[in-house]
């Protein structure tokens, strides 16, 4: 019986002790929201993706364009110039592509919105209203509504399968209508039509004149393009020749080659600067 009343009164004290000798691990911190490339492959159709992914295709594109470049021309600097370019050039096909896509959804939110007004006064409930959208949605846009549906579905949670809808679509439009729609599930209210009809109108008048004034600015991209990449054919055509590759090969050429290329970056960056329209934020992101 000692025994027992000895292991007893040890036990008190360990556990009297145990948040000193055990201290409790810190909680983990909560995730970051995501980064700046997390959120360009989010924009550009590719929320599955990573960084990694995207530091994997530029170090893969720098590396066979340097080695070809060598290969042809045996100038190295040249080569160095063709990785650095190539290394930029995933990043910068996913920014074409994200802004190709908010081109062709902007005209889309509308209808999206109409959709919405439609289910919510017919009665149906708002999560069948959203999922509804994959069957009579833009096309364009059905595949990521299809999946809010199965997710919903599978977890029964509203708000935590609109963030990831949120996620999927990665647009600032969708971004207010998926807020309106989380804060009407929310706290309720009968406002959501009216939000909602108030949202497509001004997508719609936005829409319009974003697209008059894209085609009117098109030409200073273009010419953007067209100025930057001209001179590197022409200097790709003279390094074929075993006189221009001696040429270059000394270190005059080497200047005028790394002079080349700052000059074209900075001429590129701002005619593309001149001609940008400022794009909508996500805020909500």
């Amino acid at each position: 019986m000692t025994v027992v009343w000895g292991l007893l009164f040890a036990a008190g004290i360990l556990l009297a002790l145990s948040p000193w000798l055990w201290p409790a691990t810190a909680p983990r911190p909560a995730p970051a929201p995501g980064g700046r490339w997390t959120r360009l492959l989010q924009s550009a159709g590719y929320a599955h993706g990573t960084p990694g992914h995207l530091l994997a295709a530029s170090v893969g594109s720098a590396a066979l364009a340097g080695a070809v470049v060598w290969i042809v021309t045996t100038l190295p600097v040249f080569a160095l110039v063709a990785a650095l370019a190539a290394a930029a050039a995933p990043a910068v096909w996913l920014r074409a592509r994200a802004r190709r896509l908010r081109s062709s959804r902007r005209a889309m939110w509308p209808d999206v919105c109409d959709l919405l007004v439609a289910s919510v006064r017919a009665g149906m409930p708002l999560t069948d209203a959203v999922a509804s959208v994959a069957d009579s949605g833009p096309p364009a846009l059905r595949g990521a509504f299809a999946a809010f549906g199965a997710d919903v579905a599978a977890s029964g949670h509203f708000d935590s399968s609109a963030l990831r809808l949120k996620a999927r679509l990665a647009d600032p439009v969708a971004d207010r209508i998926i807020e309106a729609l989380r804060m009407a599930r929310q706290v309720g209210g009968t406002e959501l039509t009216t939000v909602l009809r108030a949202l497509s109108a001004s997508v719609r008048a936005e829409a319009t004149l974003r697209s008059e004034i894209e085609a009117r600015q098109s030409w200073i991209r273009g010419a953007a393009v067209l100025g930057a990449v001209a001179p590197w054919v022409i200097l790709g055509l003279l390094a074929l020749r075993p006189e221009g590759q001696a040429a270059y090969a000394t270190p005059e050429g080497a200047i005028v080659i790394v002079v080349g290329a700052a000059i074209s970056f900075l001429a590129f960056r701002l005619m593309v600067g001149i001609g940008r329209l400022p794009e909508p934020r996500r805020w909500f992101a």
